[in-house]
């Protein structure tokens, strides 16, 4: 049997299984978070720069899952929490530029808006296909799939976003697209609180 037996040889081929996977990712997102947050600044664009936390927000939210793999349910639940409320966090900075947006209007470079949204796409898709076969393992998997998920749907609206930019020679396309996503940063917040908070309580 090599030393183990073959229920625990199978839990620890998950573990490292996911342990892999979340590796991928995060190197994934940590890099696109640096280059669309350049792009953002550059080309002055609200629902980019909400791209950008979101893959910073994944990155960390990837760091903290391979913490938590081989951990118990309760500390799988309990960081789960914290990655919702990370998720909250983002959404909050992205208000907070809205705002400044509304005070000091610019209009946005819809090119730099258009070819990073698209290249974040190719980015998170790639994400999304490596955590596919993990999203229903545990409370831990299942918040990193949702986050992977939302930046299908974000890299799609911000691209949208750069084409009402280009049809319009205005603003208000970007930041009406950035309040999106500020909504669906919120309901995802709220969505993987919940069910951390359902899997902490089945633990005690």
């Amino acid at each position: 049997m090599g030393g183990c037996c073959e229920n625990n040889c199978e839990v620890d081929a998950l573990h490292e299984g996911q342990r892999g996977t979340l590796r991928i990712v995060l190197a994934i997102n940590a890099g696109m978070f640096l280059l669309i947050l350049i792009a953002a600044l550059y080309g002055k664009s609200t629902a980019l720069l909400a791209d950008s936390l979101d893959n910073l927000g994944d990155a960390l939210t990837y760091g903290l899952s391979l913490y938590a793999v081989s951990r118990g349910d309760a500390v799988k639940a309990k960081v789960a929490l914290f990655k919702g409320g990370l998720i909250f966090l983002a959404a909050g900075v992205v208000v907070a530029q809205i705002g400044y947006r509304f005070f000091i209007p610019s209009v946005p470079v819809f090119e730099i808006m258009g070819v990073f949204s698209l290249l974040g796409l190719v980015a998170n898709s790639l994400c999304l296909y490596l955590l596919w076969r993990h999203r229903h393992t545990d409370v831990n998997m299942s918040s990193v799939w949702e986050c992977s998920r939302n930046d299908i749907a974000t890299n799609i609206s911000v691209f949208v976003a750069a084409g009402g930019v280009w049809f319009t020679g205005s603003s208000w396309p970007d930041i009406i697209v950035a309040i999106a996503l500020v909504w669906l940063l919120i309901r995802s917040s709220i969505r993987v609180i919940s069910s951390a908070l359902v899997a902490l309580r089945a633990t005690k």
